[in-house]
């Protein structure tokens, strides 16, 4: 990350292609237990005959529609839906379905991938819960394991031919949480900071892109004294997929223009570096732990084809250039780039 008065303007392609998943990351999903036989397909939700509106608390349209489907069609998706919920959370036990029903289900037509949200209610005491169905993407497939295993969070998802499960990560959305959280006490402010420099180069290194402020979200916890922060990412379309070296530092993108502001303010370049190094520690600990995993990993990424190849180039040159280290160029998929980036940022701390 580095410091600088304004992020400039960089927007990342206006419409990413969706790459299938193919029989070599099949097989990984299957040996990790990922593939799961599902009850519905994505395609089996396209079938509804009214759509209309979602908008907020504040009446302003969410880019999502609620949509409805024939009695019909209700008896027996509704049921299936409930039985996906309980194999991500119970492993299948359908004891626990008795008292589960589906309350909504939300349709976006503006991601990559069309995704639905599916509202789980608990009848017994009206708590909900949320989980997606969305195209499968080999590049969001990548996404979610990197995530997986080298950074805090564990993800709950499962395929199924060309159908991908995704739980629903809880927090505030990072645009909410810029125009609410941030007029704070100084302490939570500099814990705001810490945890945005961690959240930029996690990003950085396995190159996840496009973390603009709505795609990704604050999970806020209270503390013995202020709060504790952790900046996680919700959409992982851009992984390892655009060409500009800038796609992949959150600070670079103008809607967090506030958080970079905000770091001025409170940190200096020997902070900053001090939280870079004890994320890259931290990185390089779960790689070694995930050690096995990764390299099955990366034995597939390594040859699968998740971006244009001139913007494998263009990357390769990038990062050789901001690295001084020519090995990036020589990189012909973006799975090598990806594993050149961890073996550039933490190879020192895993020897």
């Amino acid at each position: 990350m580095h410091v600088q008065k304004e992020p400039r303007g960089i927007v990342p392609s206006k419409k990413k292609t969706l790459y299938p998943i193919r029989a070599g990351l099949r097989d990984y999903l299957i040996k990790y237990d990922r593939e799961v036989k599902l009850p519905v397909q994505y395609t089996d939700l396209l079938r509804f005959n009214l759509k209309t509106p979602l908008r907020d608390k504040e009446g302003r349209d969410t880019l999502w529609y609620t949509v409805y489907y024939d009695e019909s069609e209700m008896k027996e998706l509704f049921p299936n839906l409930t039985y996906i919920y309980a194999l991500m959370n119970t492993d299948g036990d359908t004891a626990v379905m008795e008292h589960l029903s589906v309350a909504r289900i939300d349709y976006c037509t503006f991601a990559n991938t069309r995704p639905f949200r599916v509202r789980i209610i608990n009848r017994l005491n009206d708590n909900y819960d949320h989980f997606y169905i969305k195209v499968g993407d080999a590049s969001r497939v990548y996404g979610l394991e990197l995530e997986h295993v080298l950074s805090p969070n564990r993800i709950i998802y499962m395929t199924d031919g060309n159908t991908l499960i995704e739980e629903h990560i809880p927090g505030l959305p990072g645009d909410e949480f810029i125009k609410r959280s941030l007029h704070t006490s100084k302490f939570n402010q500099i814990r705001i900071c810490k945890e945005f420099v961690k959240f930029n180069e996690r990003c950085f290194v396995r190159l996840l892109g496009d973390m603009r402020s709505y795609n990704f979200v604050v999970d806020i916890t209270p503390d013995i004294e202020g709060n504790q922060y952790r900046f996680r990412a919700i959409d992982f379309d851009q992984q390892s997929y655009e060409g500009r070296l800038k796609m992949y530092l959150p600070h670079y993108f103008k809607e967090n223009l506030a958080l970079v502001q905000l770091g001025m303010q409170h940190m200096d370049l020997t902070t900053m570096r001090q939280y870079q190094e004890e994320e890259r520690s931290l990185i390089a600990n779960r790689f070694r732990s995930g050690y096995y995993r990764l390299q099955d990993l990366f034995e597939v990424m390594n040859t699968d084809s998740i971006a244009p190849e001139e913007k494998v180039i263009q990357l390769g040159k990038e990062l050789a250039s901001y690295h001084k280290n020519p090995a990036f160029k020589s990189c012909d998929t973006m799975g090598k780039l990806v594993f050149e980036s961890l073996h550039q940022i933490v190879g020192k701390k895993m020897g």
